[in-house]
């Protein structure tokens, strides 16, 4: 009887609405809503008029993972208030807000370049570090935090400042530089800790992950470069971990599964990771895979995907179940390292008692095309036609991906060969962009060109970011692809990626664009940014063919608004130079 996580952000109304919608397609004998009552009503209830809206909360109920309805409500209850989401901008007038919000990693939009901008806030006011308990915390001024708690003490777990987080996760997640030998939000962590801080303190971001204190100090995550690490990372742990901080820690995990370094892993297990040490965020996560057990299983399954062999033998030395399939996808480590083609790993699985399993016609069928073994793919598609259509559109997309990950260009061009749309996108799921996306964005400059020569389309944006490939490669630092894929960007990818000569010829041809607006509402001009080397050619470029500098965004801001809410200084002060204003300067 599987079940399903909670939706994001949670709320007993929704699900109210949802129990109401379940006894409506029961009463009017919906397949579906029978099927499901079927599937988790303790007593099978048959569809009737008699489906009463109870049982219709027991359904939803048991469907999520609880026991009752009563259950699920009072988990509702216990996780509301943990609930977190990022904050809207900071009003540009209020320094310390934008200063905080620049120091604090948030995993929402933030830059690796933010610290910076916010020392040198903080050296033209020193003052900023000494608004509140929270933004000394960030600043690492420990003195400031010792005289507020010394004042008050209830302020060591009190939720407040421009994030509404405790003061001991204002530290753990600054990423304020640091001159001195030890980081000084060390000294702040030291003291919140000796004054009774919970070492658990942390949020539910969206109200289904758990982003802990611990979590801070990894940090880390699927935009690997804008989410670095505490400075001291090791030794902010170790004092967590030594107050009681739970090593069991499922984001931080996740964050730092992406590259091959083990040292997180090495120093959690030294403090109990894999064992129930009474955490509170396993339990108020509710997940069958937020076990201890279950959360090692699932980085065994990862490692043995990507080919860790290291982290294979770690976790396999600690005694990690070798057999258990992740919960993600039904797969053992061992059909995890075989289909991905890391023959090695999958050896070294069998060896230390994985069970061999052998693969389905159709996963057989996908690793000759992957390997780009022509005769083999071919023959077995001879042998049986419906190989590509039992995959599914799903898996057709899927199978190209796997190969441009494994650095296959002969599978590639066999599975395009093959009829697999090579710019086919799967909404709502991990393959939500096209393979040209990927290689844009990690797959390097001759995977781009490979999937360009074999027709891929330059321009097609992904539905959750709404970018073009060159704004994966851009996101991703990837400057030889930029300036390969910048022949055909629109105004749009050429601006933010010091395309000046693309965008002179593409303003030529059409001056027009200068006051071109997204398909979000917002002027051309927003996509100047402050990490752009020809910054002042393309302001002067576009200022040249008519680009209205003030022009406002769909929330009302202008660009001089927009960059001081990030802390954008300089930047503000010379987009100034040429007429910017706020848009309070304008109304007046």
């Amino acid at each position: 009887m599987p079940t399903r996580p909670l939706p994001d952000d949670p709320s007993l109304e929704h699900l109210r609405k949802q129990a109401k919608r379940l006894r409506k397609a029961v009463q009017e004998g919906n397949p579906a809503a029978v099927r499901e009552v079927e599937e988790f009503h303790p007593r099978r209830k048959p569809a009737t008029t008699r489906f009463a809206l109870t049982d219709a909360q027991l359904v939803t109920a048991r469907s999520y993972g609880f026991a009752s309805w009563a259950t699920l409500t009072r988990h509702l209850a216990d996780i509301t208030p943990l609930i977190w989401n990022p904050p809207p901008a900071p009003d540009p007038g209020s320094n310390v807000d934008v200063f905080v919000r620049l120091v604090c990693l948030t995993y929402a939009g933030w830059h690796r370049s933010n610290p910076m901008r916010a020392l040198r806030m903080l050296a033209a006011d020193p003052g900023l570090a000494r608004a509140s308990i929270y933004s000394a915390a960030a600043a690492g001024d420990v003195e400031e935090v010792r005289r507020r708690l010394d004042r008050d003490p209830s302020l060591v777990n009190a939720k407040g400042g421009p994030l509404r987080w405790e003061p001991l996760l204002y530290a753990c997640y600054s990423r304020l530089p640091s001159t001195s030998e030890e980081h000084p939000t060390l000294d702040v962590v030291r003291l919140l800790l000796a004054r009774s801080a919970d070492p658990n303190a942390g949020f539910l971001f969206s109200g289904r992950y758990a982003f802990t204190a611990l979590t801070g100090a990894f940090g880390r995550g699927e935009d690997w470069a804008n989410q670095p690490p505490h400075p001291e990372c090791d030794a902010l742990a170790r004092l967590l971990l030594d107050a009681g901080a739970d090593p069991n820690d499922a984001q931080a995990l996740y964050n730092r599964h992406f590259q091959q370094n083990d040292d997180h892993l090495r120093l959690l297990f030294a403090y109990g990771l894999g064992r129930d040490k009474g955490g509170p965020w396993l339990k108020r996560l509710n997940e069958e895979s937020s076990s201890p057990a279950r959360l090692l299983v699932q980085q065994l399954c990862w490692a043995a995907m990507h080919g860790f062999s290291e982290r294979v033998k770690l976790l396999v030395e600690r005694g990690v179940d070798v057999n258990t399939p992740s919960l993600r996808d039904g797969r053992t480590a061992y059909e995890e390292a075989l289909r991905a083609g890391h023959q090695a790993t999958a050896e070294y699985l069998l060896r230390h008692g994985a069970k061999k399993t052998e693969l389905d016609p159709l996963e057989t069928f996908a690793l000759a095309c992957i390997a780009g073994r022509r005769d083999e793919a071919r023959a077995r598609l001879a042998e049986d036609p419906s190989l590509l259509d039992r995959m599914g559109h799903h898996g057709r997309v899927e199978l190209l991906h796997r190969a441009l990950d494994a650095r296959q260009p002969a599978g590639i061009r066999l599975i395009v060969e093959l009829g697999v749309d090579i710019d086919a996108m799967v909404p709502g799921t991990g393959l939500d962009r096209t393979a040209l996306h990927n290689a844009a964005g990690w797959g390097g400059l001759e995977m781009v060109k490979l999937l360009l020569d074999l027709g891929a389309s330059p321009t097609l944006r992904d539905p959750t970011y709404h970018a073009a490939p060159i704004g994966w490669a851009m996101h991703n630092q990837q400057r030889d692809v930029i300036e390969y894929l910048l022949q055909f960007a629109d105004i749009f990818g050429a601006v933010p990626c010091d395309g000046v000569e693309r965008v002179a010829r593409l303003l030529h041809k059409d001056p027009s664009l200068s006051n071109a607006r997204d398909d979000d509402g917002d002027p051309l001009v927003f996509y100047l940014h402050p990490e752009m080397t020809r910054l002042e050619e393309t302001i002067q470029l576009l200022v040249s063919h008519g680009a209205d500098i003030n022009a406002r965004g769909r929330d009302g801001r202008t660009l001089v608004d927009r960059a001081l809410a990030r802390g954008w200084i300089e930047f503000a002060d010379l987009v100034r130079g040429y007429g910017g204003r706020p848009a309070a300067e304008l109304a007046d």
